[in-house]
């Protein structure tokens, strides 16, 4: 007797729990994930049109939620975003209908994203020859804020090229 039901698509060949498997698999096994298979295939081809129909700004910012009495919910990654899709609206909905999709109205949600890495900040650098120069003409300056600001500048890259 088999511990795997009748109806199910799982063959002791194919899988392995050890080795990483693809979502399309795994939702193959059993007719149980026929209804989540067809969504997630639903939302990637959604997800595909939107990327066709709008600008790549938007397309990467914006994520399809479900089809619900014919109303699409998009999601936009600020506020911002979403006034822009509210512009777009009837010609998105007009240009998704003639694709073949069965909505009706758009309802466009804000659905912030987590904030990215922030670009580490730039560091300037300068050869000796520019330091010794800014050097030389703080010193060449009457004491001012200019004078100061030159002195520390220089003085800053010259201690970077001791180091």
């Amino acid at each position: 007797m088999s511990r795997f039901p009748p109806n199910s698509r799982y063959s002791p060949q194919r899988f392995d729990p050890r080795k990483p498997q693809a979502v399309s698999d795994v939702l193959e096994r059993t007719d149980a994930f026929a209804a989540l298979r067809a969504g997630v295939e639903q939302v990637a081809a959604l997800q595909r049109d939107l990327a066709k129909l709008l600008p790549d700004y938007l397309a990467s910012n914006v994520e399809p939620g479900f089809i619900k009495d014919g109303v699409l919910a998009l999601f936009a990654a600020h506020n911002a975003l979403a006034a822009r899709l509210r512009h777009i609206e009837p010609r998105l909905l007009a240009d998704l209908q003639q694709r073949g999709w069965a909505i009706d109205a758009l309802k466009i949600r804000v659905r912030p994203q987590p904030m990215k890495d922030l670009a580490p900040i730039k560091q300037a650098r300068m050869s000796a020859a520019g330091a010794s120069a800014l050097h030389e003409l703080a010193e060449t300056l009457a004491p001012s804020p200019l004078q100061e600001a030159l002195a520390k500048m220089a003085a800053r890259h010259h201690a970077r090229r001791t180091k």
